[in-house]
């Protein structure tokens, strides 16, 4: 699904990645954990197509992301990749419905096609009844339900979640980890997640440990 090959990231004289290399499969689950600053999100961001590195290359569904021009890499990423937050990042002013609509609308779905898929999406993360409810009518847990719901609209090959629990009480978080997993086992989805809970991390099928700027795997 994903190979990222000698990737090097620095910030002035700060060497944040220092030659990572990683590979993602097809319907697992890959936590990334490590002490704050470590280059966790750095790596996420990279491997999202959000940043991009000083150095190295991610090859994705046999694409050399980086080697796309600007539009064709933001199609690629509309497509191919969804993304869960810690704080979500739901536009206030638009219903679940509405936000869950934007990211298939962008990659020209027609809006019956969009609509219909947000609300079969909605059905399955239990949210039926709040679907025309703007996001501060919403609680946290149903906030990031709305999120994945988007970040899955697109039937992305690879979603990327950055501390998803970290805004979330402990049965909330509880109740996402639970829903990862059967995401994973009910779409094939791949998730790469940064993470500081171990519950999760212990979830995971692979887990990594972010280390003076390379990745060590945890037994």
């Amino acid at each position: 699904m994903l190979i990222a090959k000698d990737i090097y990231k620095s910030y002035d004289k700060l060497k944040v990645l220092k030659g990572v290399s990683i590979e993602i499969d097809k319907a697992t689950i890959t936590s990334i954990v490590g002490k704050s600053g470590t280059g966790k999100s750095t790596l996420l961001h990279i491997l999202g197509t959000l940043d991009k590195p000083d150095q190295g290359e991610v090859i994705m569904k046999g694409e050399n992301v980086f080697a796309l021009n600007d539009k064709r890499l933001a199609k690629f990423r509309n497509g191919m990749i969804g993304f869960i937050f810690q704080f979500h990042h739901l536009i206030p002013e638009f219903t679940a419905l509405e936000n869950v609509m934007i990211p298939a609308l962008i990659y020209n779905t027609s809006r019956i096609e969009s609509n219909k898929m947000a609300k079969e999406l909605l059905g399955y993360l239990g949210l039926n009844d709040r679907l025309e409810h703007k996001p501060s009518q919403l609680s946290g847990g149903e906030q990031q339900r709305v999120a994945v719901a988007r970040a899955l609209i697109n039937k992305p090959g690879i979603i990327f979640a950055d501390e998803p629990t970290g805004n979330l009480d402990t049965q909330t978080s509880y109740e996402l980890h639970q829903l990862l997993v059967k995401l994973k086992e009910d779409f094939d989805q791949a998730f790469v997640i940064v993470t500081h809970n171990k519950e999760l991390a212990g979830l995971s099928d692979r887990c990594f440990e972010m280390i003076d700027g390379q990745l060590q795997q945890m037994p």
